[in-house]
Formats: C-alpha cells, structure tokens, sequence
C-alpha cells in the first residue's frame, strides 16, 4: 500500500474501514426532547472551560432515532445536552451520548469529538404516549414520556430548524502513544440541507437512575421546561476546532 493510499483510507483498520468518508446525510430522523432546568453549580462542573453556563441552567435529554444514515445504516441514539455559551455565542455542549451501533461511535469519537458509549436506547410510540428509555449493561438508566402529537408546531418548521441549526460543541480528547492528551480540543459543528417534516410540542417527564457508567442522572431534573417531538432530513458535515487546550496552554 503506498503512502497516498494510506491517507486516502477513511477510517481504520485499512483492511475494512470502520466508517465510509463524509459528509454523512440522515433521512426521517426522529427526535424526542425533553429540556429541563437542572443545579447551576452541576452545571458549572460539567462545562469545560472556556465555556460558560447561561442564565438559566438548561439540560436537554434527547432521544434520536435513525433510520436511515449514509455509512452508518439505522441506529438508535440517546444523550445529555447542556445550554452553554462560548465567546458570546448561546451553543449546545453535548455531554454524554449512548448508541447501539458500532461505525457511528468509532466516527463520532474520531472526527467530531462526540462523547459516544455503547448502550441501548429506544424511542417508540406505546399506545397514546412517545417513550424514549436508555438500558446500560441490563440496567435502566432513563426513561422519558411525552404526549404523542398534542400539539402541532405552526408555520413551515422555521422554529425546529433553528434548533437544529444551532452550533454544537463538543470535547475532543484522543491520547498519543504515551497516555497524553495529544489531542485536547473543543470542536464545534452545525448541521446543514436541513429540511423538517413534522414537529410537535406536548407533555413530558423524565426519569433518571443513578448509573456510574452512564452518569445521566449526576444533572438532576428539577424542572420539566417542555418536550418536542420532530422528524427531519439532515446533513453532518465535518466540524471545525474552536479551542486547542494544547496551544491555548502555552507560554
């Protein structure tokens, strides 16, 4: 295998990539969001800085579902999202993620950062209510309900793309070969070709379980804000450093 080769492989191992090259496109993918305001000292512990807590101290819990994802196939996905700001800009940190397929961790981690655990989460309509649930190692974790479609969002979806458009962020840490963090970084990405087919507010509660491998519960519900439900095609494109802690580190 010659050099160009080697770096025109996607993803490791060489043999079979684990992920294909991106962009990666996402079709009827399907949220369930339910944000919450949490302690504001938790808040400031899970931040890294530079980023900063906003006013209110808000947590969205969110369940996806994919079922059909360029490179990646169909999967499940659930995580922590925490309101933050960044050089005056309102982002979204995401905290922890747990997914039940194995090309979209290895790229989450290796390109963008994203905090991805192997586990098993579940979105799915029972009777009159949408339920999300998160299962790590046997063991619920999280469960969340809300109100299947009791209120339909107005307008052309403006409002949900503008959730989905708003800047993630996320911690990247890869250690070199002798334990360092050889790569320290906090990446930031925006999801584009953003077109939104259905979305809904209602009802919803959260419960949460303590858990030392999947720590969701450590950002304590203590007020339920709201939930929403929407489906959408998406893009991920690749993502952007807006902070090297090796660099900003030194002298």
């Amino acid at each position: 295998m010659r050099k160009e080769e080697v770096l025109r492989l996607p993803s490791m191992p060489a043999a079979g990539p684990s992920y294909p090259a991106g962009p990666y496109r996402f079709i009827d993918r399907e949220y369930m969001v339910i944000t919450y305001e949490t302690d504001p000292d938790i808040v400031r512990d899970q931040l890294p800085e530079p980023l900063e807590p906003v006013e209110t101290p808000l947590v969205h819990y969110e369940w996806i579902k994919m079922p059909d994802s360029s490179g990646f196939g169909s999967y499940t996905e659930s995580g922590v999202v925490i309101a933050c700001r960044y050089r005056g800009e309102e982002m979204n940190f995401v905290a922890q993620m747990y997914l039940d397929d194995d090309p979209p961790i290895a790229a989450g981690r290796e390109i963008w950062g994203f905090p991805k655990k192997y586990a098993h989460p579940k979105l799915e309509i029972v009777k009159d209510t949408l339920v999300g649930t998160l299962a790590y190692s046997n063991q619920l974790v999280a469960m969340g309900t809300m109100g299947y479609k009791h209120e339909t969002m107005a307008g052309n979806g403006e409002r949900t793309t503008r959730t989905l458009s708003k800047t993630q962020v996320n911690l990247k840490l890869v250690p070199g070969v002798d334990g360092s963090a050889e790569i320290c970084q906090l990446v930031a990405y925006n999801l584009t070709d953003i077109a939104v087919k259905g979305s809904w507010l209602g009802p919803g509660r959260l419960h949460l379980v303590p858990h030392v491998n999947a720590p969701v519960a450590d950002l304590p519900v203590r007020r339920i804000i709201g939930a929403h439900h929407f489906i959408a095609d998406l893009t991920l494109p690749y993502g952007r450093v807006v902070f090297d802690y090796n660099k900003e580190g030194r002298g």
